[in-house]
């Protein structure tokens, strides 16, 4: 293991002589492939030989061509497709002490003693028995002389590494499981479409989503869309929910809108386990309202479709991390599941997982519901506290009143999420008592006056809009700052919250500048990152970065498959970012690309000759395509139009190039559920926290804030969502290019590289700590995890 500064390396990891199964078991979810195209490819990497197991547990319990070795190439067009390729299968054998004998010799035969699978708890539980009783296995098969005690002495112990692969996302340990994001995308199309028909003839739907013994889809697609109503099985309704449903309905309708969305688990259950069905929901809007209502039922439709970039990211990374796992395994070592906690890939203890996911069951089996949304985890507690918070009006006489006025305003280019962050800051705001104002076109719009009071109502319908609604410029305060402070004392201003990117950081230390000049401004302002380059020190991840990556690998989808059927080709894509590179190389990883060029990571004219021998390479061994992407501002010299040239050039005989630009159209369109979902949170969690500063600075009848903790940025570091003093990220800023000066995403760049058969070096100090799963209270500070 090379040791450099305490960094672990894996390049002295070595496979040579090991044999890695892979196989995908229980029902598909999307990004499965995604996590077997990572064990094949890190497993053969590494010098390991490396096998399908077709057809799950049945495959290895039948053998012959269902266990069959795997190539570098037999992996190739694997990562754009949904399901599972290698097949998957319900096997009731493996359930029997015969079917696991015949299973362990089928492995012995090929010398496989480790074993990567991908499934729910129920495949992984099997998994861990099956490795409980290896020995014992093993021991028979000598007794009945299938194999011979040198074998039996080799093979002596079975290594079990999972990933799972749900799209229920109901396994505890994990904040996303493979799969939840592209299903949770699915259901979010459907509720976008159905939108449209619901309000021109103003209808009622009730959406019935997948989720038999667990709520999270419909939580998040019911936060995602703003539905009037959910039911999920953790939390069931209050006695007499009929009423209460029926009354927000009719007052909504009432109020001018002209459609309701009830989403309904398909396990959703009352108080008394009785279960909910979508069509008893219809029936009651039907017959106590007379509303026009339909059912739409989703089903199998959610499991289907193309992964979404943030489960093939996730699947990729776990497929990874899932084959360091295996070769750090001794016979000592229990067996793991790698799971993901904020952007951290973590290794757990399976039984642990499989044994708090149980207690889920029992605690909503035995009615201590309050407890089974506990045990599902922070991120899963977090989204039920943030959906009550804003789909449920209090009434104006149990509303606090503060008597103070909060602006919000998007500063900087427009993201998808935007206006999801916007709604959440106003009915949060309001439900705190304060007065909200929405400020137009960024710092220019609020010193021209363009400030107007924001209802409840005025927001409704925001989240799944794209762009900014309240209308964004990049102009900065400094310039403006003589009207900014007039306008803030005419409308009597206590606090600002700014959703935007680079420019609003800026904006914020501009406005702290100028508190010195200006009493204005010494009130709370706090700044949530929104921007599609994910360039903002103090963060992360920002709202709107995920929507442009599903963009970037949608794009490259389609471009790939119009090569299917043609010559050879490779095809060179420009993606944004300014001079950061989250775009290229987090895009590159999920499209499957060959190489990434970006700003961070200086290349010249012998990387380009090499990645061009590369891919000659790689036409040689049948392979049709090659991807590259460019960040726009990664060389100067090195043009998007240069590189296809040189590529052209040099690959004349092999292979020809086409290029494209993507441009603006990774700024626009639908934002994501991971973009509605963080946008919400993360903005309900900054006007939380203007309200304590609120309180905490008001003094002899006004506000006034000026300590360094008074001016914010609230983003996500690592697990948590943190407050961090702008005057302090100063230091990890670099104003010149825009862009943080250390950037975690970087250490996901060697993943891109290794996947595309580059020799890299990979720093795996994060990795390899088995942590436990625990239950603790989630501090005031801790975040909610990615969505």
């Amino acid at each position: 293991m090379a040791q450099t500064d305490n960094k672990k390396f894996f390049e002295n990891l070595t496979g040579a002589g090991k044999a890695i199964a892979v196989l995908t078991s229980g029902g598909d979810a999307q990004g499965m492939n995604a996590a077997v195209r990572a064990v094949v490819r890190m497993g053969i990497y590494v010098g390991a030989k490396v096998y399908f197991v077709h057809e799950g547990y049945q495959g290895m319990v039948d053998g012959g061509d269902n266990i069959k070795e795997a190539t570098w190439e037999s992996v190739s067009s694997m990562l754009q497709m949904g399901g599972t390729v290698i097949g998957s299968a319900r096997c009731k054998d493996f359930r029997t002490h015969e079917g696991r004998l015949k299973a362990a010799h089928n492995l012995v035969q090929r010398g496989i003693t480790n074993l990567c699978v991908i499934g729910g708890d129920g495949s992984l539980t099997g998994a861990n028995l099956f490795r409980e009783e290896w020995s014992g296995l093993l021991a028979e098969l000598v007794q009945q002389s299938l194999i011979d005690e040198e074998a039996a002495q080799k093979y002596s112990a079975l290594h079990i590494v999972g990933m799972v692969g749900s799209i229920d996302n109901d396994f505890c340990g994990t904040d996303m499981t493979i799969g939840t994001d592209s299903a949770l995308h699915r259901i979010i199309e459907v509720v976008d479409a159905i939108m449209t028909t619901a309000q021109s003839h103003q209808r009622t739907f009730v959406l019935e989503v997948m989720g038999r013994h667990c709520g999270y889809l419909a939580l998040v697609s019911a936060l995602a869309c703003g539905a009037d109503w959910v039911l999920i099985p953790e939390m069931p309704p209050e006695d007499g929910w009929e009423e209460k449903m029926c009354q927000k309905l009719s007052a909504k309708r009432a109020g001018m809108k002209r459609l309701n969305i009830i989403i309904v688990a398909e396990g959703a259950i009352d108080r008394n386990n009785k279960a909910i069905t979508s069509e008893h929901v219809k029936n009651l809007v039907v017959q106590r309202l007379g509303f026009d209502t339909r059912v739409t039922i989703l089903g199998h439709v959610q499991r289907g479709g193309t992964p979404s970039a943030f489960d093939r990211i996730l699947a990729s990374r776990m497929g990874v991390e899932a084959v360091l796992a295996l070769l750090e395994t001794t016979a000592n070592t229990a067996a793991c599941v790698v799971s993901l906690r904020g952007n951290q890939s973590v290794r757990l203890p399976l039984m642990e997982c499989v044994q708090m996911t149980q207690e889920v069951q029992k605690a909503m089996d035995e009615k201590r519901f309050e407890e089974a949304v506990r045990l599902r985890g922070r991120s899963f507690e977090n989204n039920l506290k943030t959906y009550k918070l804003l789909a449920h009006r209090k009434p104006e006489s149990e509303l606090p009143h503060s008597n103070f006025n909060v602006a919000v305003l998007n500063v900087g280019a427009p993201a998808a999420g935007m206006n999801a962050a916007v709604r959440s800051a106003v009915r949060v705001g309001i439900s705190e008592g304060h007065k909200m104002f929405a400020v137009s076109d960024g710092f220019e719009g609020f010193s021209k006056g363009q400030i107007k009071e924001v209802k409840w109502a005025d927001v409704g319908g925001w989240t799944g809009q794209g762009g900014s609604l309240l209308g964004t410029k990049r102009t900065l305060p400094a310039k403006h700052i003589e009207k900014i402070a007039e306008q803030m004392r005419q409308y009597n201003i206590n606090a600002l919250l700014m959703i935007g990117g680079f420019e609003a950081l800026l904006g914020i230390m501009e406005l702290l500048a100028a508190r010195g000049t200006y009493e204005e401004l010494c009130v709370p302002m706090v700044m949530v990152p929104a921007t599609v380059s994910n360039n903002v020190p103090g963060s992360d991840l920002s709202i709107g970065a995920d929507t442009a990556l599903n963009a970037i690998t949608d794009t490259c989808d389609r471009i790939k498959q119009s090569a299917s059927g043609t010559k050879r080709r490779v095809f060179i894509i420009e993606t944004m970012g300014g001079y950061c590179g989250y775009l290229a190389s987090v895009g590159g990883l999920a499209a499957g690309a060959d190489a990434a060029y970006i700003f961070e990571e200086p290349f010249d004219i012998r990387d380009l000759q090499s990645n061009v021998e590369h891919l000659t390479e790689k036409m040689k061994t049948g392979i049709q395509r090659g991807l590259i992407l460019r960040n726009e501002n990664s060389n100067e010299n090195y043009t998007t139009d240069f590189i296809y040239q040189l590529y052209s050039e040099e690959g004349r005989g092999v292979f020809d190039c086409r290029k494209n630009v993507l441009g603006h159209m990774q700024q626009g369109g639908s934002p994501s559920p991971f973009d509605r979902n963080f946008g919400t949170k993360i903005a309900a969690k900054a006007m939380q926290w203007i309200t304590k500063k609120l309180s905490e600075s008001y003094r002899q009848g006004r506000v006034f804030a000026n300590t360094e903790d008074s001016a914010c940025l609230l983003g996500m570091r690592r697990r948590a969502l943190v407050f961090q003093p702008v005057v302090q990220l100063k230091d990890e800023t670099d104003f010149i290019h825009r862009t943080p000066k250390e950037q975690w995403w970087l250490k996901l760049r060697p993943l891109m590289k290794i996947l595309a058969k580059y020799k890299t070096s990979y720093d795996v100090s994060d990795s390899g700590q088995l942590e436990h799963v625990v239950l603790s209270r989630p501090k005031e500070s801790e975040a909610m995890a990615a969505i």
